[in-house]
């Protein structure tokens, strides 16, 4: 893999923020009962130029907490076999110390303060990520602890979409729906479609103090 030249000039063009897109898979839509099955996470890089384009891409599954409830309409919708032999999957705490070291590697190499979640109906993601930090006992989360960027606010704003799959082809991204429903290919996706519109913002800002001269 190359290695990833984050642009210290992105603190100015979040306000110290680094956009980090982050998927998950979940047993239900309880973040508190429900089990966290998969995750994935893309950092976004800038350029010289100022524009976005989606890094480096880390995901974990994940071993269902003790407790958890899973929905078999959760996993019929995901395609997820939580019992599956070759899954590989990690306790939440391991999961997120490993997709969390490669975030704040990031974030410092991009100038940043800290990260913070883009995610298509971003709170849904958030709020199963906060609640596994919580279970975790991890003391340094990466994240804001709630502000975000939607793409479906993005996505309805800009193409009239409010959906992933219809606001990426309407982006004119490809769309393989055999792939749609694993976190890393929507994680990827997703920030496809976030970098895209913010590009295409930046041709309309009349003042850029993020773009290197």
């Amino acid at each position: 893999m190359n290695e990833i030249n984050y642009n210290n000039a992105m603190a100015q063009r979040f306000r110290g923020y680094l956009p980090v897109v982050v998927d998950v898979e979940t047993g239900g839509f309880d973040s508190t009962n429900d089990a966290l099955l998969e995750i994935a996470a893309t950092t976004i890089a800038m350029d010289q130029q100022g524009m976005l384009y989606p890094a480096e891409t880390h995901a974990y599954h994940l071993i269902p907490f003790e407790g958890a409830n899973i929905d078999p309409k959760a996993l019929e919708f995901t395609g997820i076999d939580p019992q599956h032999p070759f899954r590989d999957a990690l306790p939440e705490k391991e999961a997120l110390r490993l997709i969390f070291a490669p975030i704040r590697k990031a974030v410092k190499a991009s100038g940043c303060k800290r990260a913070i979640l883009v995610g298509h109906n971003a709170f849904f993601d958030l709020g199963f990520l906060n609640a596994a930090v919580e279970r975790s006992g991890i003391k340094r989360n990466p994240f804001h602890p709630f502000s975000t960027f939607d793409t479906v606010t993005l996505a309805g704003a800009a193409y009239g979409q409010t959906v992933l799959a219809k606001a990426a082809k309407a982006a004119g991204l490809d769309w393989d729906s055999s792939e749609a429903h694993s976190a890393i290919y929507d994680t990827q996706q997703t920030a496809k479609l976030f970098c895209g519109i913010i590009n295409r913002w930046q041709a309309l800002s009349p003042e850029k103090p993020w773009v290197k001269d």
